[in-house]
């Protein structure tokens, strides 16, 4: 896996692209007019969209029917001298449709605890929690 990070103003926007061609922009969030995501929601968005992927695959494997996916994830930042990583991670996963809220819960519980290759490398260092909601209900 190899991604390219290219500077494209005088600033602090960047292209990140991926070897298929697919980029995001990153850019420095504290500033007026940023074009892009901070590199630290780019992280959060990541672990959105990799357990997203879990999630989805295996309700879909179940043929549970889904017909809305939607995941908020918040981040708690701690100051370890000059760095803030981020000390929590919370992810809440709202699904819509006919969908057993039992087989939603364990999709999540595999996605976190065997499959999100993003939540296990944070992991070690960054407490990871989730909530599943299915049509409104907290399961």
């Amino acid at each position: 896996m190899k991604i390219t990070l290219n500077r494209i103003n005088d600033d602090f926007l960047f292209e990140c692209t991926n070897s298929q061609g697919n980029s995001i922009l990153l850019d420095n969030t504290t500033q007026p007019g940023a074009k892009g995501v901070s590199p630290m929601e780019s992280v959060l968005m990541a672990v959105a969209g990799c357990s997203g992927i879990d999630v989805v695959s295996i309700l879909k494997k179940q043929r549970q029917e889904i017909t809305g996916f939607q995941a908020e994830v918040e981040g708690e930042r701690v100051q370890i001298e000059d760095a803030k990583p981020f000390k929590s991670i919370n992810v809440k996963f709202l699904l819509e449709g006919n969908i057993d809220p039992k087989k939603a819960q364990k999709a999540a519980e595999l996605s976190f605890d065997k499959y999100c290759s993003v939540s296990k490398t944070l992991e070690p260092n960054v407490e990871i929690g989730y909530e599943v909601y299915v049509n409104g209900e907290k399961i």
